[in-house]
């Protein structure tokens, strides 16, 4: 009877061993944290107690991802020629290879902006109708270059949107390089300049993906590169002459984004561009900035434009550290509520409360997981690279990016900031699905997407000063995983 028992209890074991190997997920879990990790794999989990549970729900899916990047802008390009071949390599290699953050969507500037060298234009002879001296000669030097270096880099390619500051001053009505007006006699030749654009680019092998209209059309304060429309103008200007202008020259497979300013204000904007048939056919969506606040996500504001048009993108266009300069090569500094922006000082009072002191990763990752569960399906940041001071900038407006460099002595810093972009960019893939989840810990802020391989990919972030534990629950199989204080997780579940 011994072996017959033995037997048994053999093939029991075998089958509780098989049963709990069964309903274990197999993940992979990077972490990036205030303690040290830079998109660190952890392994080493134990069991806790009182672990928070998170169900992921497959089967309800929300908005399709676009992509993940950054902006290619002529002072980053600027700087990456002022360095070594090799810490030039580098940084392309970390932001577009397979290896690296793998950036899939990305934005540039038309003409000059206020991370430009010096003030241009593409359309530099006045009352040029015709745009015959059209160039893009500005952008050889520097910016072409660095997309190119890009382009060889990333293996699955990346999409690429442009956006113009201002037009030539003498298509507006106040001459200037800030503010004013388009005039509209000059609709035309300004819609025929995004044509020539794409063309040039194309020249230069170069695909442009889409547009934006303008960035931020109500201004910036009269303080750099700025040309201003209302939701009717920049309306009127899409529908009867830019896009049927792009459809006309076979580029209608071109995508336009209309607003591309702060998130807020966008509910005024959706209501004019999608208004009708007529004033929606040309916009492909909406583009949006975070600068309104340092920690409000505007949910309400995301659903409102999702829900106005919600076969359209809706695309967070720029992001960036604003107006304070962190210490150099301080990884604590980006942990700490140490930021300011412009809101600190210039908000008005009633909206003083938008812009507290923040800790720059916080904002970062709160904002783009805020997003993703909002129905935002792009997240581009500002700058790829800038110097210490937080420049060049021929305005002189400081902002911080997640690679600072020091040119004189050849020195590059990757700061938290890098590592929290990848934690999205090099894991959620375009095409996939933001997914349905619920999560018992509202200290844990969480999004989900399934990739088109069919992994998912699940973001997670503890703001708070105390290491937390919680489960992943897919079906009947689950696991779990600890984080740190101060930290930010994806884990990544195969599914097949």
């Amino acid at each position: 009877m011994k072996p017959i028992k033995f037997l048994i209890c053999s093939i029991l074991l075998i089958a509780m061993s098989c049963k709990t190997e069964d309903n274990h997920l197999k993940v992979a879990v990077y972490e990036t944290s205030k303690a040290g990790n830079k998109l660190t794999k952890i392994t080493d989990f134990t069991s806790a107690e009182n672990a928070a549970t998170i169900i992921l729900n497959p089967d309800k899916t929300f908005q399709t991802i676009t992509g993940f990047g950054g902006a290619f802008t002529e002072s980053s390009a600027y700087l990456l020629n002022k360095l070594s071949k090799k810490n030039r390599d580098t940084i392309i290699q970390a932001y577009f290879s397979e290896e690296g953050a793998n950036y899939s969507l990305t934005r540039t500037h038309m003409n000059s902006c206020d991370f430009s060298i010096s003030q241009y234009s593409y359309s530099p002879v006045a009352e040029d109708m015709e745009l015959a001296h059209f160039t893009i000669k500005d952008d050889m030097d520097d910016l072409i270059p660095m997309i190119k270096d890009a382009m060889k880099a990333s293996k699955d390619g990346f999409k690429i949107f442009a956006s113009p500051w201002t037009a030539a001053p003498w298509m507006k009505d106040n001459k200037k390089w800030v503010g004013g007006k388009l005039l509209p006699k000059y609709y035309d030749t300004w819609a025929l300049f995004f044509s020539k654009y794409v063309d040039a680019y194309q020249a230069e092998g170069i695909d442009i993906w889409g547009f934006t209209v303008e960035n931020e059309p109500h201004g910036n304060g009269n303080n750099w590169e700025s040309m201003h429309y209302t939701p009717t103008e920049m309306t009127e200007f899409v529908q009867h002459h830019l896009g049927p202008k792009l459809e006309a020259d076979g580029k209608g497979d071109v995508k336009i984004l209309g607003y591309d300013q702060n998130r807020g204000g966008v509910k005024e904007w959706v209501d004019v561009m999608f208004k009708d048939e007529g004033s929606s056919k040309y916009y492909d969506g909406t583009a949006i900035h975070w600068y309104e606040s340092t920690y409000e996500v505007f949910p309400e504001a995301l659903q409102y434009a999702h829900n106005k048009a919600p076969n359209k993108y809706l695309i967070e266009t720029e992001g960036c550290i604003d107006s304070q300069v962190p210490e150099w090569n301080n990884d604590a500094w980006y942990w700490k509520k140490e930021a300011t922006d412009w809101g600190w000082d210039w908000a008005p009072e009633k909206d003083k409360h938008l812009h507290p002191k923040y800790a720059p990763v916080n904002r970062y990752a709160r904002d783009i997981i805020g997003c993703l569960n909002n129905w935002v399906d792009g997240w581009v940041d500002w700058n790829m690279v800038l110097d210490t001071k937080g420049g060049p900038n021929w305005f002189e407006n400081w902002c911080v990016a997640p690679v600072i460099v020091d040119p004189e002595k050849d020195e590059v810093y990757f700061t938290p900031l890098y590592y929290t972009m990848a934690h999205f960019s090099k894991y959620i893939r375009p095409e996939a699905k933001v997914i349905g989840l619920e999560n018992t810990d509202k200290e844990l802020q969480v999004t989900a997407a399934q990739n088109p391989d069919g992994s998912i990919a699940v973001v997670v972030f503890n703001e708070g000063k105390n290491k937390k534990s919680f489960k992943i629950l897919l079906g009947e199989k689950e696991t779990l995983i600890n984080i740190d204080a101060q930290a930010l997780q994806t884990v990544i579940i195969a599914t097949k």
